[in-house]
């Protein structure tokens, strides 16, 4: 066993230990982090809505009732709607101070100028466009709205933005309406009093600020006929109709399907928010909304916003993964797919530190065996290492060259055995593995053992001289004492 390098018994346990404490810890340490309550613990976001009296801030309200039921967290900040929102996020990215990361914007923003917004989802349920006056059921062409006065919101709203898209469009240009600035309550309060011909309201229909406008105030919708005329040459609206009775089924107000522009409601990102956080949001959104994954899902993305990577994996997957569910932290470290791709390589690399444990393994054995036959080669086919053991030296097995083709094979089975004890401690053997190469070693060192046994009792007894040698021998009697 010469040459080979023998780790002390009680360094090895000690380091397996260290190693095994180490491994409970960082066991531990998962398990202690896994959100087995799949809470949104992890959701602390802020989310730029609008006015306080519009839709939008009572939506991002019911957001985070919902989130604080499944202990999340979303700040509601209030602004003047779309266009202040879209302005906020991307202010917030580009300064890198991220105090907003997700925000509420009608569909049709112009995107080009806030690069960095990204799209979260889109509600399925779509914002009309209401018209409402004192006397406004008698307005059914466009051509009744020239040169009257129209409210349309706060200068940085998205129905500010539609209204100068609608009155701004070639056609309808000429009818010179009067355009102003106010808040919904405002509106509603000049409509009342006929300071305004038209409040116009980019809102949920059911909004409780319509419902009383018309109920309590005895405002009415415009009846608008042909809007589809509209709708195809803003590509982000559609038409639909407010049913007959919707706001009093008893009164019939109003007593006619109403037409009306829609317009879709989309939830933006700014990129300042985690993967954890995106997945958060979703969730809350896919709580308040049931159809929201659906509606995601079913119905193609023609905003021209590019989709959040969260966003598209959780409606690719109907839900989230189950490292964004269970470990939040884990998916911002890396996404989930990225995580498979590396799972995948861990088990590449450890099929090719296998494949080269096996040659190397193979490598020491055939090399033993070539060994061994050398040695049979030597002492005849038959001869066992228990017969070469107590072999007494034959004559033809004390030539010197003989002699030294056994200590040539002893020199490289010594070899042998430190490299294949050299290879037991290499990283590319599996744990477990490394008793192959303890077996080759007990093998190769039992041929060692063999040999050295043989070799020790074929070296010649030390010759005495007789009293002939001692007189007189010469130089020939000398000669002969040497070999």
């Amino acid at each position: 066993m010469a040459g080979t390098t023998k780790v002390p018994f009680h360094a090895r346990t000690s380091f397996r230990f260290a190693a095994g404490v180490l491994l409970l810890a960082i066991v531990g340490f998962l398990v202690s982090r896994v959100d087995f309550g799949r809470s949104l613990a992890h959701l602390d976001a802020q989310v730029v809505s609008g006015s306080r009296d519009g839709n939008y801030h009572r939506l991002v309200d019911s957001l985070a009732a919902e989130a604080r039921r499944h202990r999340g967290q979303i700040g509601n900040v209030a602004t003047q709607g779309s266009v202040d929102n879209m302005r906020r996020l991307s202010a917030a990215a580009s300064s890198g101070n991220c105090e907003v990361q997700f925000g509420l914007v009608q569909d049709g923003g112009d995107w080009a100028s806030a690069p960095e917004l990204e799209l979260v989802g889109r509600l399925a349920h779509a914002e009309s466009i209401v018209l409402l006056g004192r006397d406004a059921s008698r307005l059914t062409e466009l051509r009744q709205l020239a040169r009257l006065r129209i409210g349309i919101g706060p200068a940085a709203s998205g129905t500010a933005r539609v209204a100068r898209q609608i009155f701004g469009l070639p056609e309808v240009r000429p009818l010179a309406a009067a355009l102003s600035h106010h808040t919904l309550a405002e509106q509603i309060d000049l409509a009342a009093r006929g300071e305004l011909d038209l409040a116009m309201l980019v809102i949920d229909e059911d909004a409780a600020i319509v419902s009383r406008a018309v109920r309590e105030r005895g405002l009415q919708l415009a009846e608008l006929a042909h809007l589809d005329s509209i709708a195809r040459r803003i590509t982000q609206l559609r038409t639909g109709a407010i049913g007959a009775g919707q706001y009093d089924p008893v009164r019939m107000l109003p007593p006619r399907d109403v037409p009306a522009l829609r317009i879709e409601t989309l939830v933006v990102g700014n990129g300042c928010a985690s993967r954890s956080q995106t997945m958060g949001m979703l969730g809350v959104l896919a709580r308040r909304f049931p159809d929201f994954v659906l509606h995601n899902r079913q119905t193609p993305n023609l905003t021209g916003l590019t989709l959040a990577s969260a966003a598209a994996g959780y409606f690719e997957h109907n839900g989230p993964e189950i490292a964004d569910e269970y470990a939040p932290w884990l998916v911002d470290i890396m996404p989930p797919g990225n995580w498979v791709y590396i799972v995948m390589s861990i088990s590449v690399l450890f099929n090719v530190m296998g494949f080269g444990h096996r040659f190397r393994l193979w490598r020491v054995d055939a090399q033993r065996v070539s060994l061994e036959r050398e040695v049979r080669a030597i002492f005849g086919p038959e001869t066992t290492l228990g017969d070469i053991e107590r072999m007494e030296p034959r004559a033809d097995l004390k030539k010197p060259d003989v002699r030294a083709q056994i200590d040539d094979v002893t020199k490289r089975l010594v070899a042998l055995a430190d490299r294949s004890r050299a290879y037991s401690l290499s990283m590319l053997v599996p744990m477990g593995q490394e008793m192959g190469y303890r077996y080759q070693e007990q093998l190769i060192h039992e041929t060692i053992a063999a040999l050295n046994a043989f070799r020790a009792r074929s070296v010649d007894p030390p010759t005495h001289a007789t009293p002939s040698q001692a007189t007189g021998g010469g130089r020939g009697a000398a000669t002969e004492e040497s070999r």
